[in-house]
């Protein structure tokens, strides 16, 4: 009992002390109040009455309860459900790769990639990037934004983005200010989309060992991922076959294959270099940056570099709230993190987008890639077509496609001559009017 004393005598103390300080802010916000100053006088009670321990209470802040597999703002391991973040980070910072997936139009993968970047290089502050974006050509481009040595926009037209990636850059340079603020090493994992066509139609041996960027021949593909892009081809084919008739054996699936290998391969032969490449006594954290379908359930990247001989490889994912639970599958990745589902900002009159990737060549813009759900694809444009007309004007540059295409105002057509297997043809690209 006595050892109570003590502790009694304090706390008698306290409130002595709090009864003082309160009885003095009432003094004063009377004497306010008299003064014709009744807000500010009440204002002054009110924090009299937060320095009261005795009323002072913090209510931590509680993510509302949700029935989705992967609950907006949580991570979530497909095998044993949420897990906290600091966990995650711990384990993805042991590994020798990170691969960070994304779609590439949707700002809020960018922000949890820019989010997990922070937190991996809290724990491995020797770190390097490496970017899907960009072809190993303008690696140096890359090397002079770290240093410091040029604005955005010089940045943008050094690594030639409107033609190599031609995607908003504003959803991209918050990654990339962060790694030149933290002098974090960028690297270029693409090659060029010539290469990869040249494999596709020719294979990798076709293909003069000069021409194939230093690659060696990618693994050999899972019968796994041959399931899984299979689909993903049907909907794809330009040879005018029938969904049904399209079977893995089928020879122009096998040239979809080798290119999409190759795509992978590259960019895991130079994340492989990055993490034996050092000469430091500890290797730097390596990450990844590309598109989820490199990443997911370990066909892709992840498979080359193992092949490569780098075994600790950790997956992470955005997971878009709406996405079905049924997606959720052991080996998907490592952890994901739910995030709220991506509306396409389909009308930005600031920028004007087709949705397509693209490359000058066969008389025009030939399409290496149609977005989901832009306008190209509504329009029904697809990847081979070369668009040799746009508005009634040829296209002979990179140029000529943007400025056509932004000058485009919006709620009007846009009337664009193709050729598809060697036939002329005429589409009508519909940009939707400005919602009030």
């Amino acid at each position: 009992m006595d050892a109570l004393v003590p502790q009694c005598a304090q706390m008698d103390r306290i409130t002595v002390r709090t009864f003082q300080l309160n009885k003095r802010t009432i003094q004063m916000a009377n004497f306010l109040d008299h003064q014709g100053n009744r807000f500010l006088g009440l204002a002054v009670l009110a924090l009299g009455l937060v320095l009261n321990p005795a009323h002072a209470v913090v209510t931590p802040s509680k993510k509302p309860v949700s029935n989705q597999c992967v609950p907006l703002g949580d991570w979530v391991t497909p095998e044993s459900g949420k897990i906290p973040q600091q966990q995650v980070i711990a384990r993805a910072a042991q590994a020798e790769v990170v691969l960070l997936g994304e779609t590439h139009v949707n700002a809020d993968h960018h922000r949890w990639q820019l989010q997990t970047l922070a937190a991996l290089h809290a724990q491995r502050p020797d770190m390097v990037i490496g970017f899907e974006m960009f072809p190993r050509r303008v690696q140096a481009a890359l090397d002079r934004w770290v240093a410091g040595e040029l604005t955005e926009q010089e940045f943008l037209r050094a690594s030639d983005w409107n033609h190599v990636w031609n995607t908003d850059p504003n959803l991209y340079l918050p990654l990339f200010h962060f790694a030149r603020m933290n002098r974090i090493p960028m690297l270029a994992l693409n090659i060029e989309t010539k290469l990869r066509r040249q494999v596709a139609e020719k294979g990798f041996y076709g293909v003069p060992v000069e021409d194939r960027e230093g690659l060696t021949r990618p693994a050999e593909p899972s019968q796994a991922y041959m399931d899984y892009l299979l689909p993903i081809y049907k909907q794809h084919d330009r040879r005018n076959k029938e969904a049904g008739e399209i079977s893995q054996h089928d020879p122009d699936f096998r040239k979809f294959i080798d290119g999409q290998l190759l795509w992978d391969r590259a960019m895991a032969q130079v994340l492989q270099q990055a993490v034996n490449g050092s000469v430091a006594p500890g290797k730097p954290l390596v990450v990844g940056v590309m598109g989820s379908g490199h990443v997911l359930h370990g066909f892709g990247v992840p498979h080359q570099l193992h092949d490569l001989g780098v075994k600790h490889v950790s997956a992470l994912l955005p997971w878009d709230s709406d996405k079905s639970c049924k997606q959720l599958v052991a080996g998907v990745a490592d952890a994901v993190f739910g995030v709220l589902p991506h509306v396409p900002e389909l009308i930005r009159p600031q920028f004007q987008r087709l949705g397509i990737r693209y490359e000058m060549g066969r008389g025009g813009a030939v399409v290496l890639q149609v977005e989901k759900n832009s306008i190209a694809e509504v329009a029904k444009l697809m990847e081979s077509d070369v668009i040799v007309e746009m508005a009634g004007l040829s296209l002979q540059t990179t140029e000529d496609v943007i400025n056509i295409v932004r000058r485009q105002a919006p709620g009007t057509w846009l009337p664009i001559k193709i050729k598809r297997d060697n036939q002329d043809m005429e589409i009508v690209a519909k940009f939707p009017p400005v919602k009030s």
